[in-house]
């Protein structure tokens, strides 16, 4: 956190300080939180009042654990600012901190997209790590709340702030840009996730075009030359544009294409200053359009050609759930994919099946994609036909939602699906988990990996040399925490005392509450909804501002395609 001292904490939330009658004497310079196990000397607790729990009931623990105030809407007892909307007022001081960051020198990103923007985001932190203090989200922090989580780790040496930003309707990512105004925007692509929100793919894109609308004359945009949607953002822009791409006219571009035994990517990096060989650590061919906005961004930022090009090739995962393969003793191969899922995930991921040498079967477990509306169906069905084209084997439906894939086998929970596979794997084949968060067969796929909670140990491993194709998922994250380059600040919800077997840790967190663990039964959790977008308060940076439209359990959202969370529903 930038220091500030109590008095600019309540002048920039509008909140009045209680329990304290020397307000500038008192510094807050630690960690902010809404999570009081994360609380810490010179800390600040932003205490949020959710469906489930009161996160002013936990004011003790905050304060016994270091914290010196307590941003709330009550007074409590001991130092806090009483405002009238927590919420809100997080945005305004997130805003300052920007604000006195940016005069510093420090390059602010906005990342946005209906998929891939949290193994983006983490591939560029890991890419500028070298070149500065990077912080990044922890997850999918992408929303109202995890948007001033992540600002307020910045400090007076951070150089590089790479921002999430997700939407469940219009207005939603146009907030977070107030709180974040971006140097920098990516728009990586326009898909199906949250369609039932939005109605159409066509008020996604304006939701995401939001973000390039934000950047001032001197900024850049980097918008995907081959989603047709995100390419049109580039009209009326007032920024320069960068189109990124495998078209011919991409600046950035990616030629000669190919995919080892894993499906990891290899190709030429093609920029207007020369090319430069890259090959990803990552399963999946969907992962070099987020290497070329990644390599944008770098070359924007003034990170050498060959630099780009090496720290892309060393980047490993750091967010769990993405693509992660496993291969295990017995020659079954696991990919675990589930974090979340919408049509155009769900395909991609099935091709990154399809792309994996194996002499065994390909076996694709899908669970249901969520907010589809009245498409959903459709879409469901669709799936059947992508995985038969593409040469799966076998096709397991997991619970009611995925009924409609129409394949003959279908179990209806995780623990089925778990007995039918631990039957009938075989040495030689390779397994893809894939479903919403709300199916979690994120869990499936530990359990079949033998990784998280389902390690018979857990080896955090910091090298990050070692191969992402044959590590477990638990050591690659936190080993890719540092970013590759010892910039990413620690911070990062990796490896903390007191985390879970997956290393992160639970309930409050805005950015891991997992619905089938269920909600920790203290504090609110603030979380926001991590799926994908991010909604939030139309402005916050104005107390006569409205919020934007919010989801029907009142969150506003908080994410987009590859998150859904909870948020702890704080009103």
């Amino acid at each position: 956190m930038i220091p500030l001292r109590l008095d600019e904490v309540a002048e920039a939330t509008g909140g009045v300080v209680h329990g304290c009658d020397d307000p500038a004497s008192v510094l807050v310079d630690g960690p902010v939180t809404t999570d009081s196990r994360e609380c810490g000397p010179g800390g600040l607790y932003v205490a949020r009042v959710g469906e489930h729990a009161d996160g002013h009931d936990y004011v003790p623990a905050a304060l016994a654990a270091g914290a010196v105030a307590v941003l709330g809407s009550r007074p409590v007892d001991g130092v806090g600012v009483v405002v009238d909307d927590v919420q809100e007022a997080f945005g305004r001081l997130a805003r300052v901190v920007v604000d006195r960051a940016v005069a510093g020198g420090l390059h602010v990103v906005g990342i946005t997209g209906s998929s891939g923007k949290t193994s983006t985001k983490d591939l560029l932190a890991s890419v500028l790590a070298g070149s500065g203090e990077t912080v990044a989200p922890v997850n999918s922090l992408n929303g109202e709340i995890g948007v001033p989580l992540t600002v307020c780790r910045v400090t007076p040496t951070t150089r590089h702030l790479v921002v999430e930003m997700g939407a469940r309707g219009v207005g939603h990512i146009d907030y977070l840009t107030r709180i974040a105004p971006p140097a920098v925007a990516v728009v990586l692509n326009v898909g199906s996730a949250h369609v039932g929100e939005f109605g159409s793919r066509e008020n996604i894109a304006r939701a995401k075009s939001e973000l390039p609308r934000a950047v001032a004359a001197d900024g850049l945009s980097v918008l995907n030359a081959d989603d047709p949607l995100v390419r049109g953002m580039a009209d009326g822009l007032a920024s320069r544009v960068v189109l990124v791409g495998t078209a011919p006219d991409a600046d950035v571009r990616a030629t000669g294409v190919t995919l080892d035994p894993l499906g990891r990517a290899r190709f030429t990096l093609d920029t207007a200053g020369g090319s430069r060989p890259v090959t990803l650590r990552q399963s999946g061919a969907h992962h070099v359009g987020n290497a070329l906005a990644v390599a944008a961004v770098a070359l924007e930022l003034g990170v050498g050609l060959d630099d780009v090009a090496h720290r892309l090739s060393e980047a490993v995962a750091v967010s769990r759930w993405r693509m992660e393969v496993t291969e295990r003793p017995d020659g079954v191969t696991v990919v675990n994919d589930a974090y979340n899922a919408n049509p155009e995930s769900m395909l991609a991921a099935l091709e990154a099946l399809a792309a994996i040498e194996t002499d065994g079967r390909r076996w694709a477990v899908l669970g249901s994609m969520l907010e589809l509306g009245e498409d959903a169906d459709a879409e469901h069905a669709a799936l059947l036909g992508h995985a038969t084209r593409l040469g799966v084997d076998e096709v397991v439906a997991v619970g009611d939602g995925a009924r409609a894939i129409g394949v003959p086998t279908w179990v209806p929970d995780r623990d089925a699906a778990h007995d039918l596979l631990a039957d009938r794997l075989r040495p030689g084949d390779v397994v893809l988990l894939k479903s919403s968060r709300d199916s979690g067969l994120r869990w499936l796929g530990d359990r079949l990996a033998g990784t998280g909670e389902y390690a018979p140990s857990v080896t955090l491993s910091t090298d990050p040399s070692t191969d992402p194709a044959t590590t477990t998922s638990t050591s690659r994250a936190a080993g890719a925490s540092s970013g590759g380059g010892g910039g990413v600040r620690p911070d990062d919800g990796h490896a903390r005392a007191g985390a879970g077997p997956d290393g992160i840790l639970d309930g409050s967190r805005d950015d891991i509450l997992d619905d089938d663990r269920g909600e920790r039964p203290d504090e609110t959790s603030g979380t926001d909804h991590t799926s994908e977008p991010g909604d939030t308060d139309s402005d916050g940076m104005h107390s006569d501002t409205t919020r934007p439209p919010t989801s029907p359990d009142g969150t506003g959202d908080g994410s987009d395609t590859s998150e859904t969370g909870d948020g702890g529903r704080a009103r």
